[in-house]
């Protein structure tokens, strides 16, 4: 395998779906996203999505890149039981799959058909939260849109046995986020706009709640109340969601500073 990606894998625009097109570009951007904002860790974790309309095949990406590399032509498509069926040509299919990502995202595609794409992080923040016994505390409102509305998975080692995606299944239970306790997080949502809303302001909450928890000072806590009103506004299941108009605004930021995303 070569030690550097030189050049772009050759476009699969023509042998798939204007759906399945769009989904590519817009994972693709999510992983561009996903470096730009401080959220990668080098050419580990993943971002996947279903093919649209097949409810049994997903896109991963290749475990090597930079998540600068990506492109909307790099994805291969694996199937529930961790099987490639398509994969690029040239020296971007001759990477490997990541097996334990594959077991965290399949448990989820497995399981819940509503969720069509699925992140997760290895970010400093996110893993000081996954270490907090008490998860994430409802001290902002970015932080009150999760209220009651994360499920919690306890750390099994690095996931390579089947049967645990029964149990991040289970914890996930009805929820779009997850925290992979001592791990990481999980944010899954129906688009990849969605997802990336999700992981972004989830993990600003972390991240807020690291500063706030350094900085030793006293707390001020809403009641419990109001924290559920919040999340039945904001959450991943409530009345308002911003994704719609953030999306547009981030690909355009993208298209302006290097589109290669979309090749």
């Amino acid at each position: 395998m070569t030690a550097a990606v030189q050049t772009r894998p050759a476009s699969v625009r023509d042998r798939v779906s204007d759906a399945e097109w769009k989904v590519r570009t817009d994972l693709a951007a999510c992983y561009r996203l996903v470096a730009k904002y401080g959220m990668s860790d080098i050419i580990y974790n993943h971002i996947t999505a279903k093919v649209p309309g097949d409810a049994k095949h997903f896109l991963i990406n290749p475990f090597g890149l930079l998540y600068t590399e990506i492109t909307a032509s790099c994805f291969y498509t694996l199937d529930l039981d961790g099987n490639v069926v398509d994969k690029p040509d040239g020296e971007f299919g001759e990477f490997p799959v990541n097996r334990a990502g594959f077991m965290i995202h399949s448990a989820v595609h497995g399981a819940r058909p509503d969720l069509k794409c699925v992140m997760h992080t290895h970010t400093r923040a996110g893993m000081a939260v996954s270490a907090m016994k008490q998860g994430l505390l409802p001290l902002t409102q970015s932080a009150m849109r999760f209220y009651g509305a994360i499920g919690f998975h306890d750390y099994e080692q690095p996931t390579v046995d089947m049967s645990e995606r029964d149990r991040i299944a289970r914890d996930l239970g009805p929820h779009s986020t997850l925290i992979l306790r001592n791990h990481g997080l999980v944010a899954c949502g129906p688009s990849v706009q969605d997802t990336w809303n999700l992981m972004y302001w989830l993990e600003t909450a972390c991240q807020v709640q690291v500063d706030v928890l350094a900085s030793g000072a006293e707390v001020s806590m809403p009641s419990p109340e109001l924290a559920a009103q919040m999340a039945r506004r904001y959450g991943p299941q409530g009345k308002v969601n911003f994704a719609p108009m953030e999306w547009p605004a981030l690909l355009r930021q993208l298209d302006r500073e290097d589109p290669s995303y979309k090749t």
